[in-house]
């Protein structure tokens, strides 16, 4: 019987400071794996219930391919296996096409889409030593459907759903899964919080979020990060083992199309 249990088996978990990718540790590990998070920026706040349910920490910036390896290939020998990644990590860019420059291109694109795929790659030589793996790419609904106001997020989101299909692709007979989810809007997260941060009135743009998702509209709130980490346990979990390539949006509705008035 397909089963969510984790018992046993090793976890990474990138940007996992904050918001979804702390959630997601959370929950793996109540789930009995050994989890490893990597974040640019640690928080104390964290150290007592990461140190509780046996989640260890590391400074990681996935931009930086030494550091990301480490991360990954620490947690792998350090547990003896690797059995579940997730690539979490990622920022937000608003801004017109007119207004960006190189360096801000390149930031998005190396956190959102390069630090994703050479994520799988320093991963698949661990999952392969155990017969299989999960993985997991945390896009957005932008990966669905472009958006006006952040064209390079979107960019890189899109492309990391594309990207999530050919790597499935490109290790199924690995017994590799490879995985997206698509949220939107989620609340108390690192890139709600910096796409408010632009806005001129953060409470008019909340509730715009709100009202352009039909389910978050109906419900009055947000998306919590608790119930995006949901959808990424059943994704790395024996229960999803014949799911891979998929995009799994857990956004209420929003990338359906234009919502009822």
């Amino acid at each position: 019987m397909a089963v969510r249990n984790l018992e046993g088996r090793v976890a990474v978990v990138t940007g996992a400071a904050r918001g979804i990718g702390r959630a997601t540790a959370l929950l793996l590990a109540e789930q009995g794996a050994r989890v490893t998070i990597g974040d640019l920026t640690l928080d104390p706040a964290n150290d007592d219930v990461f140190a509780d349910r046996g989640i260890r920490q590391q400074v990681c910036d996935v931009r930086n391919l030494q550091s990301l390896g480490e991360l990954i290939d620490g947690a792998a020998n350090e547990g003896g296996r690797l059995d579940v990644l997730v690539n979490n990590a990622g920022i937000v860019l608003v801004g017109q096409v007119d207004e960006i420059e190189e360096a801000d291109w390149d930031r998005c694109l190396d956190t959102n889409l390069k630090a994703a795929f050479f994520g799988v790659k320093y991963a698949v030589p661990h999952m392969r030593k155990v017969g299989g793996g999960a993985i997991v790419n945390t896009a957005s609904n932008a990966g669905i459907l472009p958006r006006a106001h952040d064209p390079v997020y979107s960019t890189s989101k899109l492309a990391l759903t594309g990207m999530t299909r050919s790597l499935a692709l490109c290790h199924g007979p690995n017994k590799i899964r490879i995985n997206a989810v698509c949220p939107g809007p989620v609340g108390d997260t690192g890139i709600m919080d910096a796409d408010l941060a632009t806005q001129a009135d953060r409470e008019a743009a909340i509730k715009q979020f709100i009202h352009a998702s039909p389910i978050a509209r109906a419900h009055g709130r947000m998306i919590s990060p608790e119930e995006v980490a949901q959808s990424i346990l059943y994704l790395v979990s024996d229960a999803s083992q014949m799911v891979t390539g998929t995009m799994i949006a857990i956004d209420g509705g929003k990338s359906l199309g234009v919502p009822p008035v």
